[in-house]
């Protein structure tokens, strides 16, 4: 299953549209609410996020719903012109390593639906101060009455196969040794398929011809859909963006089993479990 996955919660969108069973949510005495340091969760020893009473809400913070777990209502607080840190941090990064998979996908919604609030307090039709309502799930601009609703941008995934071995890339700024699948957004009045194929040619040269879909993994850092396929090449010379890459290469299926398996002689070290890039690479070794 990939990372931010397997969510538990109802979202209870039934909710959203009723001011009076949100106001009767928030009085719940039964409602928990997110720990968050930063966008740093809470952990507890057996991967589970740290739940507080309503009663540490903040007092200048708006509650947003997360769902229900057994009718009792779980909540995260968004403080007016506070912002996600830009750059993940260790104590983060640590974190996303213990949370069960459930727990990461709550995680997951809560860390995408605070950015958007601290993004999009302004109006983008005309420029107003915009007001949350439908439970935290959208905003309003009471000038010009238009509504706005939480976004989620779409980003291929994927690794190219020719030959037995797979195409795989890095980027300067990882970790010494990471390797990982090559990945972009998708633009305007464009498949899926054809996304794939134009981003595996700008980053690596490599032309594409089939395309098959693999996997999906909703990605909070801000907020995105990872949609993970398999792209067969028709030719394996490699031309690197240097502005995209610092390297790719083919991997044979046994090199990338080592790594995944964290063989000590691996070639390169994988994608973090937690990331699609990983689900992906899992997937096809297990093909041969």
């Amino acid at each position: 299953m990939p990372g931010f996955t397997g969510g538990t919660l109802d979202r209870a969108d039934r909710l959203r549209h009723d001011v009076d069973a949100f106001a009767a949510a928030k009085a719940d005495w039964r409602a928990r609410l997110l720990k968050l340091a930063g966008d740093t969760p809470e952990v507890t020893e057996d991967g589970r996020l740290g739940w507080a009473s309503l009663a540490d809400t903040p007092d200048d913070a708006e509650l947003l719903l997360l769902g229900l777990d057994g009718g009792r209502p779980h909540f995260v607080a968004h403080r007016p012109g506070e912002r996600m840190p830009p750059v993940r941090s260790p104590a983060l990064f640590a974190a996303l390593d213990q949370l069960q998979a459930g727990e990461a996908a709550t995680y997951a919604a809560a860390r995408s639906l605070l950015d958007w609030h601290a993004r999009h307090g302004f109006c983008a039709n005309c420029g107003s101060p915009t007001t949350i309502f439908r439970a935290g799930w959208a905003r309003a601009c009471p000038n010009c009455g238009a509504e706005h609703f939480p976004r989620v941008d779409p980003v291929v995934i994927m690794i190219a196969e020719h030959d037995g071995r797979a195409l795989v890339g890095r980027q300067a700024a990882w970790p010494a040794r990471r390797y990982s699948a090559l990945a972009g957004f998708l633009e305007p009045g464009e498949s899926i398929e054809e996304a794939v194929a134009r981003e595996i040619a700008e980053e690596s040269g490599v032309p594409i011809g089939r395309v098959r879909y693999i996997a999906s993994q909703p990605w909070p850092f801000p907020s995105q859909l990872m949609i993970a396929c398999v792209a067969e090449a028709t030719d394996d010379a490699i031309t690197i963006d240097a502005n995209e890459l610092e390297d790719a290469m083919w991997a044979p299926r046994a090199a990338i089993a080592a790594a995944l398996a964290g063989a000590p002689d691996a070639p390169f070290l994988p994608p973090p479990p937690y990331a699609i890039a990983h689900t992906l690479l899992t997937a096809w070794t297990n093909e041969a």
